[in-house]
């Protein structure tokens, strides 16, 4: 029998992976769909509290990826290691694709997502037990799958001025890909890319 939590992580599984596969229809680059299987499947995983967040200290929060780094590096277990960089690249792609604004005011920028994402999957594709080409993909693709993930999972309702302008500003000061695809999406035209400032 089925918990409610599995039943929810299935359904929100598969509607991620058909706007994955939806999203990749109109692209010039393809994707091998046991990678888009992945990234459904992780974003649903993601939907769950205990998946996202740990509980330290008296709160939930999000274990910072330089930690969950250290913690692979210091694990004499392969096995172990290779969880943890899985989590590793998965969180990367995962907080950078939906909340950059929030790293950006931190300070942390894209680069050191696709450092610590890219680099965790490189060491899966050829540490892994299995899945090597779902993560040598994720490894060669990941700032194009991070803005694929961003539109997957951006606002499906339409949007109102308030929200253009927002992502407008936004675009403006951090000239991210995903918020320009958002944008585009919107029929909205953009300048060249590079002359936001």
């Amino acid at each position: 029998m089925h918990t409610t939590h599995s039943i929810f992580e299935r359904t929100l599984a598969d509607y991620f992976r058909q706007r994955l596969m939806a999203l990749t229809e109109n692209q010039s680059d393809s994707y091998h769909e046991d990678t888009l299987w992945y990234m459904g499947n992780m974003l649903a995983r993601f939907g769950l509290r205990d998946q996202l967040y740990h509980y330290d200290k008296g709160e939930w929060q999000i274990r910072p990826l330089a930690l969950l780094y250290k913690d692979a590096l210091e694990t004499p277990e392969p096995y172990q290691r290779c969880l943890l960089l899985r989590h590793l690249g998965d969180m990367a792609l995962f907080l950078c694709a939906l909340f950059p604004e929030r790293y950006q005011r931190r300070g942390i920028r894209r680069d050191y997502f696709l450092g610590m994402g890219g680099g965790a999957y490189s060491y899966l594709s050829e540490n892994a037990q299995q899945n090597r080409h779902i993560f040598a993909e994720l490894a060669n693709k990941f700032a194009a799958l991070l803005n694929l993930v961003a539109q997957a999972c951006a606002k499906q309702m339409p949007f109102d001025a308030k929200d253009v302008l927002r992502l407008y500003r936004s675009w403006m000061v951090s000239g991210d890909d995903s918020v320009a695809s958002q944008l585009q999406g919107l029929g909205i035209s953009l300048p060249e890319s590079g002359q936001a400032h």
